[in-house]
């Protein structure tokens, strides 16, 4: 008679062994879930961060500069959804003669003529190449910095010496200066300067260092450029002048998006407009 063998260890699971698995399985899933979210909230959150710490940066860098604008110089322009800041940028001032002292000794700045020198009253002042020396710029035609150096109607006119510590200034004119100023200020001028906040290539950029012209809502063609921010959405530029022209507001807002997030940054830059 043959006797058939049972082997000693059968393939396959068991129903305790299948259960097991099932709710190990049951309970690694809702590990992975539990932190899943926590863990992409992670991640957002630090998007976010970045993309306001570059908006922070830019806005910060912009309100550095415009609390230099020369007064009366702030410009806004828009082209389609893009906007155009501009502005004349200054790197110190101060008060010139307006006559001679007691001795009759100094040399103040004549309006009556096409004067090229006077004295500085005051702390001294630093002026490189390429300096402008402005008189009571109003913003307006016949007394507008944009409008040139050289005619009688013109407020602006270029240094022709440069130094550290001036205590007299002397400047290019073939033309008297029309107004004299009622505090007897001038401002000295560095350059022109235009941010674009460009919403096809979602750049915001700095321009400077172009040829002094009136604001238009254009790419500088000379000059130099720097990025300050990419991934830009949406943006503005608001210029209040106020009652006064000490109440002089600026607004600017700036959105950036990457990655699905967003943030919108508002900053208010008051700016000095007495000439």
């Amino acid at each position: 008679m043959t006797m058939s063998r049972v082997p000693k260890y059968m393939g396959g699971f068991t129903l305790i062994e299948a259960v097991m698995v099932i709710v190990i399985t049951g309970i690694l899933g809702a590990l992975v879930s539990s932190f899943a979210t926590p863990l992409k909230g992670y991640f957002d959150a630090t998007a976010r961060a970045d993309l306001s710490d570059v908006a922070d940066t830019a806005l910060r860098r912009m309100a550095r500069d415009v609390r230099l604008a020369l007064p009366n110089s702030v410009r806004v322009n828009t082209s389609g959804g893009d906007f155009y800041l501009d502005f004349l940028a200054t790197t110190g001032g101060g008060r010139y003669r307006a006559v001679v002292d007691s001795t009759g000794a100094g040399d103040p700045l004549d309006f009556s003529a096409a004067d090229t020198s006077f004295d500085v009253l005051g702390s001294t002042v630093d002026i490189a190449a390429n300096d402008q020396i402005v008189v009571y710029n109003l913003g307006v035609s016949g007394a507008d910095a944009y409008e040139g150096n050289t005619a009688a109607t013109h407020v602006r006119r270029a240094a022709s010496a440069v130094g550290a510590g001036l205590s007299s200034v002397s400047i290019t004119s073939s033309n008297r200066l029309p107004f004299d100023s009622p505090a007897h200020r001038f401002q000295i001028v560095h350059e022109q300067v235009r941010y674009i906040c460009d919403l096809a290539t979602g750049r915001l950029t700095r321009y400077a260092g172009f040829t002094i012209a009136t604001p238009t809502a254009t790419v500088p063609a000379d000059g130099s450029s720097a990025l300050l921010a990419s991934g830009v959405t949406a943006c503005s530029f608001a210029y209040v002048p106020g009652v006064t022209q000490r109440a002089s507001l600026i607004t600017i807002s700036l959105t950036l998006s990457k990655s699905g997030e967003s943030v919108t940054l508002l900053h208010q830059v008051h700016v000095q407009n007495v000439p």
